[in-house]
């Protein structure tokens, strides 16, 4: 590859899509111009870090009327890059632009993407041809199968629903059937009245120990399967410092291309697998996304040949959506969850919020059809459900107060695993590449194993076991666990139980993470929250259950996930209680506010093509709002220029 295409490949990995044009495009443009024109002349990009990019034959300046004249080499940054790159796309779209000569220059400057451009047109041009790609029909676009466009995005989230359908229904349908066969069976024909009684229990260990050991060999032979943490990298842009739980050379080859590839597939469906077999505290949910979101990466790349990144990302969000869709029954809620988990601080990717939801209703309509399952509620915390018929605004108050003990809870919890996780360090099992995949699974089975032995309702993802811990049911009621009397016949009944019940699911959720098995922690944390939740309502009868114990579950799975909104809509509608909402809604987001500073996802990062966020902020001046002064007639100007100022 010569060098020149070298430089063609880097320009189209570099071009990103505009945003949708509004009204106040033409203003945005020439604010964003001015503001970097003042500073334009003290700050260049450092040499080391320039790459140069091609763009047409011609070397010209941006020219704005009104004597906005920008200097040569002027930054773009904000609305005035979009333009550019907008019209360069378009224009390579069409074929209108030459790949010869230099008049584009990148640079890094504190990890932000900066850029000047040298074309010339004025910025009436600019407009006119950044919105050239609107002015056609949704005849046109489906007849052309225009990249982005509306009739592509409703045939890619078709195609990418109805596969990722398929795939979570042939997922479940092998996951339930070893269930069933290793936690029922097998204890019915060769343990129920061929061991001793009080040694039933050793089957917990036994499986539990022998599953470990085939995940483990599964990392190792078959590769890094990855994790939600490595899904969220790559549908970012860009990757982020400190890798060290996945091979460095997958992590940069994947990463930059804002998909997810193929190639983790089996290794994830293998090793998830054996967790949930082997009875860990991580749940299917993230293996479906990781699963789902190769697969839709792979439909929009492979398929349908689609070669803008921002587009890709798109599809792999369809899949991610399908996948949590089809796993909750909440269509909204999981496909806001996919969305949400890959920020620290609300939905980042807004432009492709809703080609999402259409893909996750898709994916739940071929899910739920195939299995012949229902969209309904799977939980009964106070039969007869519902029981909260209205909502008070004390329930909302409540809600924010809880939702300040679940970001407590989940604070004591990530200081704990990251201890939990040097522990292993300092062993030696956190390699690269999953040298000691083996002996790191088989030291997290010995806390998962002897905790499950102990408190069984700690057992599995929690999916089944949230009803039961919300209700404070027998052991006996817990659907997979065997024996459920476990080593010492464990039963909630006071207070203290109830926060053994909520303490021991943290430390089998450490264990299991920390332990290199691969799951989701959602669940299990809805199952720890329900635990304290109950304990909340020993301590204060006049609670109702159902407001405890889905805000404590909110409020410690939003600490951990950043998924204030999902969450919310997914607890309330799989208990039934839609009237909870506003409740748990309240202590989601108290608990996002609290947490906002102890991020545990580390992968979770602001877009890179966002002028300023929460966490993310360019090295220039943002504007600020001041409040109206009223300025008294008759002033001089020296006086007035000192009550504007800032």
């Amino acid at each position: 590859m010569t060098s020149q295409e070298r430089s063609t490949e880097a320009a189209d990995d570099d071009v990103r899509p505009p945003p949708s044009p509004s009204a106040s495009f033409r203003s945005n443009v020439l604010r964003r111009i001015s503001d970097v024109s003042a500073f334009s002349a003290s700050w260049r990009p450092a040499a080391s870090s320039v790459r140069r990019a091609s763009l047409s034959s011609r070397n010209e300046t941006i020219v704005a009327p009104d004597d906005l004249s920008l200097p040569p080499e002027t930054p773009l940054l904000g609305s005035s890059k979009t333009a550019a790159m907008a019209i360069h796309s378009e224009m390579r779209r069409k074929g209108e632009a030459s790949l010869r000569g230099t008049s584009i220059t990148w640079g890094n400057e504190d990890d932000c993407s900066v850029g000047t451009m040298g074309t010339t047109r004025t910025l009436k041009e600019i407009e006119q041809e950044y919105l050239e790609k609107t002015r056609t029909t949704f005849y046109n676009d489906a007849v052309t199968f225009a990249e982005g466009t509306i009739p592509q995005s409703i045939v890619l989230a078709f195609c990418i629903g109805c596969v990722c359908g398929v795939v979570a229904f042939l997922y479940y349908s092998v996951l339930d059937y070893f269930l069933e066969l290793i936690w029922k069976d097998m204890p019915e024909w060769w343990v129920v009245d061929k061991w001793p009684e009080h040694l039933y229990v050793l089957w917990m260990p036994l499986v539990t120990f022998t599953l470990s050991v085939f995940c483990g060999l599964s990392i190792f032979y078959l590769g890094e399967p990855g994790d939600l943490a490595y899904t969220i990298q790559c549908v970012h842009e860009k990757g982020y410092k400190g890798t060290s739980h996945i091979i460095p050379m997958v992590a940069a080859s994947v990463h930059e291309k804002g998909y997810k590839g193929t190639s983790h597939i089996i290794p994830m469906v293998a090793a998830s697998l054996f967790t949930i077999l082997a009875g860990a505290s991580l749940g299917p949910e993230a293996p479906l996304v990781a699963i789902c979101a190769a697969t839709a990466g792979f439909i929009s790349r492979k398929v349908f040949k689609q070669k803008n990144r921002n587009v890709v990302r798109k599809h792999t969000f369809m899949g991610m959506s399908g996948a949590l869709s089809a796993f909750f029954g909440v269509p909204l809620g999981g496909s806001l969850f996919a969305l949400e988990v890959t920020s620290r601080f609300g939905v980042e990717y807004f432009e492709h919020l809703i080609e999402a939801i259409f893909a996750g209703e898709v994916c739940v309509v071929v899910f739920r059809a195939i299995a012949d399952l229902p969209l309904g509620a799977i939980w009964e915390i106070v039969p007869p459900s519902p029981v909260i018929r209205e909502a008070h605004p004390y329930m909302i108050v409540l809600g924010a107060c809880i939702g300040l003990l679940g970001a407590g809870l989940a604070f004591i919890w990530a200081s704990f695993h990251w201890r939990l996780m040097g522990f292993f360090r300092t062993l030696g099992l956190l390699d690269d590449e999953n040298q000691y995949a083996v002996r790191r699974c088989l030291v997290g089975a010995v806390g998962v194993a002897t905790i499950g032995m102990l408190v069984p309702q700690t057992m599995f993802w929690g999916e089944f076991e949230f009803g039961a811990i919300s209700t404070l049911s027998p052991a006996s009621k817990l659907k997979n666990v065997w024996p459920t009397s476990g080593l010492i016949g464990f039963e909630m009944d006071s207070l203290v139980k109830c926060l053994i019940v909520g303490f021991s699911k943290l430390l089998a959720i450490s264990f299991t993470v920390a332990g290199g098995y691969r799951g989701g922690y959602i669940f299990p944390f809805f199952a720890a929250g329900a635990a304290f939740g109950r304990a909340f309502c020993f301590a204060f009868p006049a609670v109702s259950p159902i407001i405890a114990t889905l805000c404590f579950a909110a409020s410690i799975n939003v600490a951990i996930t950043r998924t204030a909104l999902a969450t919310s809509l997914i607890l309330a509608f799989l208990s039934g209680e839609q009237m909870a909402l506003p409740a748990v809604l309240a202590s989601s987001i108290v608990s996002l506010f609290a947490t906002g500073y102890m991020p545990f996802i580390k992968s979770q990062l602001a877009r890179s093509d966002i002028d300023f966020s929460l966490y993310y902020s360019k090295n220039r001046q943002q504007p600020i709002v001041r409040d109206s002064v009223k300025i008294s007639k008759g002033l001089d100007p020296a006086t007035i220029a000192k009550i504007l100022e800032p």
